[in-house]
């Protein structure tokens, strides 16, 4: 039988890992399992992993390949085998039942899947079940958002009134993403501690509205006259650069440690970074060495007393600026 949230909890924390798993469903709740996962198995000793990601050329004797295949440094190995469709068809599901029927010692497969449904099941389904785990992430049911919501609040060190994380729910409109979205805004928002229903109602209109998040994902991106476009957009609407500097300078904070890091990967997860923001930091770190983001920080902390009163100068030409710098490293040369 399919593991519920509690089962798979414990069996994450076990001193061992079981020689497969099947982690299916929704896509935010299944990647983050999985990141949950491979940490417990590095932390196990798995100090090798590979990738295998099925598409329609996937030749399903790589599977058996990499599970024959021996450790270079007589580690323990994870195989991480990533299958969109959760439909491995004929010969993947015949590779994975004879991995199943005689798993090599010291190896664990890790196969995800983001669409799943009953139909999926199958005899395969059945044998992994019976020699590993199989676990499937569905989102909550409608008398079960708030719960969610509010134990996805307490692992972010923060909490809410039952009205408050009521009224989330209600915002999200039963939206995983949307919901994990807005808690990580609250984390930088609201900071710490307990949100009232009067705080959560004036922190979530504000967000609704607040595409500062959207203008340093189109910075990054390196979309410098999309992120500019949407920086005019918020001075027409009378927002404050304080709050926007605020959220400017944590992303270039997150940029600096992911640049100090020897280990992109190991800080990417350590941040909780979905893959789609990785991939975001990991081309814009691309474009400039580190010195350049300590600049472009080091700037930010100027505006930032400039919209204060604390200096002299024009903040929101000085924002736009920075913006350019983000966007296009190059123009850094140019502005000073």
């Amino acid at each position: 039988m399919p593991l519920n949230p509690v089962q798979w909890q414990k069996a994450l924390a076990a001193d061992s890992l079981r020689p497969v798993y099947l982690l299916a469903g929704e896509e935010l709740l299944v990647l983050e399992a999985a990141d949950a996962l491979r940490a417990q198995a590095r932390k196990l000793g798995y100090a090798e992993r590979e990738v295998l990601e099925v598409t329609s050329h996937f030749d399903w004797n790589d599977l058996a390949r990499a599970a024959a295949g021996m450790s270079l440094f007589a580690t323990r190995r994870l195989l991480d085998l990533r299958l969109p469709t959760g439909r491995p068809g004929t010969e993947g599901a015949k590779a994975i039942n004879e991995f199943c029927a005689n798993p090599p010692p010291d190896v664990t497969l890790l196969i995800t899947a983001m669409d799943w449904s009953n139909k999926h099941e199958g005899v395969w389904t059945k044998n992994l079940d019976a020699a590993g785990a199989l676990v499937v992430f569905n989102a909550p049911r409608p008398n079960e958002w708030a719960g969610w919501i509010g134990a996805r609040l307490s692992s972010r060190g923060l909490s809410a009134t039952p009205d408050a994380a009521a009224l989330l729910a209600e915002r999200v409109e039963g939206n995983l993403l949307a919901a994990a979205q807005e808690i990580d805004k609250l984390v930088v928002l609201h900071g710490e501690g307990k949100i009232s229903a009067a705080e959560m109602e004036n922190l979530v209109a504000d967000s609704a509205r607040y595409d500062a998040f959207k203008l340093t994902d189109a910075a990054f991106a390196g979309e410098g006259g999309r992120a500019l476009h949407i920086l005019a957009g918020l001075r027409a609407e009378g927002d404050e650069l304080i709050a926007l500097m605020g959220w400017l300078v944590n992303q270039l904070q997150l940029a600096l440690r992911l640049a100090n890091a020897r280990d992109f990967a190991a800080q990417a997860r350590a941040e909780r970074l979905w893959p789609a923001r990785e991939q975001l930091f990991r081309k814009a770190l691309r474009r400039a060495p580190r010195e350049h983001w300590l600049q472009c920080l080091a700037r930010a902390a100027r505006i930032d007393r400039m919209a204060k009163g604390r200096e002299q100068g024009e903040p929101w030409l000085e924002a736009e600026r920075l913006i350019a710098m983000i966007a296009e490293p190059r123009a850094a040369q140019v502005l000073g």
